[in-house]
């Protein structure tokens, strides 16, 4: 196609019509985006907020299917789009109602005959007949997101995509550096295989960088995208306001004049109404479900009326969209929101964002104002509230990058194992694979370009039950692997399994709201406040009172209580850190400031961070009071380690850098490590964005600044020892088990609670700990030590200590000086809840059994003699799974059986449930080898194979594969630890007997393992 010199010539008549009609002009996206997509190429179209990018992506494709003939049914769903957020997904629905009947009204008037165009929307909100409806009569354009796209790939329902031509990915920004745009990755793949023709790909994005980074991520391998950028950076008026003289002297009147805590909340809540009401509508950005709820009780009680209503994730669907529309249609004045309206939904006519805090990065500040003044042209504006001091000073370094574009870099996460797991369990389920064509699918999506065979084939391992160890005997083989065909399918439930723990937002056990009248849905509460909550209790949720009539396992049950007062509800969550390129802006803001004299000082502020006066009174009398304590002032150049003595005696530590979260965290453990095995000191460390606390009970001293510098070279080495024992490795650990669906939930739509989940996925971790490769521990080390710690940051930072760029400053104080105060804060605040604790940690070590003082208390009696014999038989046929509704129900669990149990002659077979005839299949398909043993003709699981001949020397057949030849170390070990576990107290000789073998070999194997605690 030549060069067209208007890009709306690329179009129809009655589109470019409608088009020219409609608007003044194209945007400067939608002009370069057209004639990429008019041109059949895959495309990154970059833009900021308000720019018409969903239009620039779809009015091509709207023409299209306007102008061809309208396909067979079978044949029509040939638009996919795809959007982060349900919410999202909606508003894209409503916003194609314009072009669409524009152009329809355009062919009509040119005597054309316009097709019946149909959109619909398949979210995890969709009815069931809604979906079933969808599949026998396909859309033209279907809306999904990326949770549901998995779905609707691991069913029937995907042949309806086999048409689809043009593949749209809205806000792809927002999941690019995220296991959940890992996910997605890997579904555009697996859609390749259905789709009659390689869809052409069309990616939306903010204003990112690098924007290659985020092609390859839309792309994947192979594939060239050609990125517009039309990312200049709207026109933004930003503020920052502090409504008091002193931000260190505050009212201890509350806001219903009673006596109180110090707050500055008495003074933001009127100021909030102010804007609020001086506005036509308004968007409050909070950094916590629990602040919106609050914050919008607390205007709307101020101004007498339901000014504003809370806006979260927490809220149900039907909630939130009426929300949104009474904010639309005038009769709310605004909103108090989370993150869930960062992304580009259209909310009407917002001309002010407030934020309260600073926002969490520069790009989700510049995404946050951005909603205000949406539309083409219009300026965005917003005004930044911090609480306290310490904000303040994030406040000036983030509104500063906003006004200037510094945004944060887009990293993808890479090979992230937990979600592979997930996606081939969900690819056999439907379809047979051959290993070497299941790999290359996977590689194509850009997070496992670089995926490796070790790494592939130690998930394909996991899933097909092969485990490095009898310990992990309790987990359930998804797949099968034929190794000597090389082909993988699924087993049974498989499906089910994929399809009812899909995605990758962690389970956190919370509760579902529901109305006591109708069963209606009005939102979830976090297990932590159901656990505090009593029937008859109110709560506040989406700005609404709701009484409690009823506690089930799994729903809070509730009535309107409409002008009652209530407690505000709450969830526990994970906050992200700040990202390292903002600390070190900030850390240079910090320099340059204490460089500057203060008239110019103040004069920076205000013209580059939008600082009213008393903002910048606030700010550069904190960074004074600071300099005044501690003699320094930490920035990019100078790390400052406080130390003084806390209110029992003990010693505190606090190093002062504004690097951020994902440096300070690895730091801390580096740190507790070194002082432990330096000086013997176990000290307990917390990391926030501005620094490390320490404290070291029961030293005389502190350590000397010459022992908290740690070595570059030594730094991993000291955060891997200290990592593993940590709440974060347990936590993450806990979600990746549970992604992979090595722990899915054990009844689909009901809640599992928190604490079940933790003690299942506490003993995983304590036998996984023991195997480095098993993949989900690897898994958990690279997205703690790559996602969650910035290493390559730490070691450079002590690079410079060494090298004297970076200088350390020492300073006792006889209290904690200003910075220090909000370090302790945080302190206290995390140690109120404790979070994930791994059994291996060394204080649950007291909760594990002791034999020797079980005996010392109980007498000298014998331990098996206090067992009831009936229980022992009990427990014995539960264990040997020889009671019925335990036996085997397919050959796939008769393989699981022979893996849990170990040899079986037939009888013994015959006796759980399984038949010659499902042993001698297994046979054929390489899963089961017919041996003998101690003279029996006895049946092993092929896995085993290799222990049984090291062990025991049993004899095999040939043309087993060579992976399981394989022995082990110690195979007779592993093979009575089996027997332990699977049988009540033996005796020796009942195990030597079974094997044929000599009684004092089986006693010396299992004295080694009652050394190690085995049995």
């Amino acid at each position: 196609m030549g060069q067209v010199l208007d890009a709306l010539d690329l179009f129809s008549a009655p589109a470019r019509e409608w088009f020219r009609a409609s608007f003044a002009e194209p945007t400067a996206v939608q002009e370069r985006g057209w004639r990429e997509v008019a041109a059949g190429r895959h495309v990154l179209m970059a833009a900021p907020t308000g720019s018409g990018k969903t239009l620039a992506a779809f009015l091509w494709c709207l023409d299209r299917l306007a102008s061809e003939p309208m396909p067979s049914e079978g044949e029509r769903c040939r638009v996919l789009y795809v959007s982060p957020l349900k919410a999202l997904a909606h508003d894209v629905d409503r916003n194609l109602r314009s072009p669409l009947v524009g152009i329809r009204r355009q062919m009509e008037a040119q005597g054309l005959q316009p097709p019946d165009i149909q959109v619909a929307i398949r979210t995890g909100d969709t009815p069931t007949d809604v979906r079933r409806s969808m599949e026998r009569h396909p859309p033209d354009i279907l809306i999904t997101t990326p949770e549901s796209l998995f779905l609707i790939l691991t069913s029937a329902a995907r042949r309806i995509l086999a048409p689809v031509r043009w593949l749209i990915v809205d806000e792809i920004h927002s999941v690019a550096s995220t296991k959940r745009g890992s996910h997605l990755a890997l579904s555009l793949e697996r859609l390749c295989e259905v789709t009659k023709v390689q869809p052409q790909r069309i990616g939306l994005s903010a204003t990112q960088r690098p924007l290659e980074e985020v092609g390859r991520f839309l792309g994947g391998a192979g594939r060239e995208v050609s990125i517009v950028d039309a990312g200049r950076l709207k026109t933004m008026e930003v503020s920052v306001e502090v409504p008091v003289e002193d931000m260190t002297r505050l009212t201890d009147q509350d806001e219903d004049g009673a006596k109180g805590q110090n707050s500055i909340w008495p003074a933001i809540y009127p100021r909030l109404l102010e804007l609020i009401r001086q506005h036509r509508s308004t968007i409050v950005f909070v950094n916590s479900r629990r602040l919106a709820e609050r914050i919008a009780a607390r205007i709307n009680e101020l101004a007498d009326e339901d000014l504003v209503r809370a806006h979260h994730g927490s809220i149900a669907r039907e909630q939130r969209l009426l929300i949104e529309d009474q904010l639309k249609s005038g009769s709310l004045r605004g909103l108090v929101a989370t993150s869930t309206l960062e992304l580009g939904i259209d909310m009407g006519a917002v001309d002010l964002v407030l934020q309260i805090e600073a926002p969490p990065s520069v790009a989700a500040g510049i995404q946050r104002v951005g909603r205000a003044g949406h539309s083409v042209g219009e300026i965005s504006r917003g005004v930044v509230i911090p609480k306290f001091r310490g904000d303040l000073l994030e406040s000036a370094a983030v509104v500063e990058g906003m006004l200037e574009g510094r945004i944060e870099s887009t990293v993808v996460p890479r090979k992230p194992l937990d979600v592979l797991a997930q996606h081939i369990v969900a690819m056999c389920a439907l379809d047979e694979w051959d290993v070497e064509e299941l790999g290359r699918v996977v590689r194509r999506a850009y997070p496992y370009s670089d995926l490796g065979p070790r790494a592939f084939e130690s998930v394909l391992d996991m899933l097909s039950g092969r485990y490095p160890s009898d310990q992990f005997a309790e987990l359930r083989p998804r797949i099968v692997w034929d190794r000597v065909t090389g082909k993988l399918r699924g087993r049974a439930g498989a499906q089910r399994l994929a399809v009812t723990n899909p995605g990758t937002i962690p389970d956190r056990g919370l509760y579902s709201v529901n109305l006591a009248e109708d069963g209606r849905r009005v939102g979830e509460l976090d297990e932590e406040m159901v656990y505090e909550t009593r029937v008859g209790e109110t709560f506040v949720l989406g700005a609404s009172t709701w009484r409690i009539v009823d506690i089930t396992p799994s729903q809070v049950v509730v009535t309107p209580a409409p002008g009652e007062p209530g407690k505000i509800a709450f969830w526990k969550a994970d906050a992200p850190s700040r990202p390292v390129e903002l600390g070190a802006a900030l850390g240079k803001m910090v320099r340059e400031l204490r460089a500057l004299p203060p008239a110019a000082a103040a004069s920076r502020l205000r013209e580059r961070a939008g600082f009213d006066d008393l903002a910048i009174k606030n700010l550069l009398t904190y960074l004074d009071d600071q300099a005044a304590a501690t003699g320094s002032v930490p920035d990019d150049r100078t790390i400052v380690v406080e130390r003084f003595r806390d209110e029992v005696g003990d010693w505190r530590v606090c190093v002062h850098t504004p690097f951020g979260g994902r440096v300070h965290a690895p730091l801390a453990l580096a740190l507790e490590a070194h002082l432990r095995e330096k000086l013997g000191v176990d000290a307990r460390s917390l990391w926030t964005d501005d620094g490390i606390a320490m404290q070291l009970p029961e030293v005389e001293a502190p350590p000397s600044l010459e022992e908290l510098i740690l070595d570059p070279e030594e730094v991993q080495a000291l955060v891997s020892a200290q990592l593993p024992a940590s709440a974060l490795f347990a936590a993450r650990f806990r979600d990746n088990a549970a992604r992979s669906l090595l722990l899915p939930k054990r009844r689909p739509g009901q809640r599992t609670p928190l604490w079940q989940q933790r003690m299942r996925s506490a003993g995983l971790l304590q036998v996984a700990g023991q195997y480095p490769d098993f993949p989900i521990l690897a898994e958990t080390w690279r997205e703690v030590m790559s996602d969650h710690f910035d290493m390559p940051a730490l070691t450079s930072l002590l690079r410079s200590i060494r090298s004297r760029e970076v200088r350390v400053v020492a300073v006792d104080t006889e209290k904690a000086s200003p910075f220090a105060s909000s370090l302790l804060f945080s302190y206290v605040a995390e140690y109120m809840y404790e979070g994930d604790q791994p059994l291996a940690e060394r204080r649950a070590q007291a909760l594990t059994l002791d034999r020797d003082l079980l005996a010392e208390l109980l007498g000298s009696e014998d331990l098996r003699e206090l067992l009831d014999p009936e229980a022992i038989a009990a427990v014995e046929l539960e264990l040997q799974g020889l009671l019925p509704e335990r036996f085997p129900r397919d050959p796939d669990e008769a393989h699981d059986l022979l893996v849990r149990l170990g040899d079986l002659s037939d009888d013994e077979a015959l006796a759980r449930g399984v038949g010659r005839e499902w042993l001698e299949g297994l046979e054929k398909e390489r899963r089961a080898v017919a041996t003998r043993i101690a003279g029996q003709a006895r049946w092993i699981a092929a896995e085993d194979a290799g222990r049984y001949r090291e062990a025991l020397g049993a004899s095999l057949p040939v043309g087993l594969p060579d992976v399981f030849l394989e022995g082990g170390p110690e195979p007779l070990e592993s093979l009575l630890r089996r027997y332990a576990r699977t049988h009540v107290p033996f005796m020796t000789a009942e195990a030597a007997k079974r094997w044929g073998l000599p009684a004092n070999a089986v006693e010396a194997a299992l004295s080694r393992l009652a050394a190690r605690g085995d049995v």
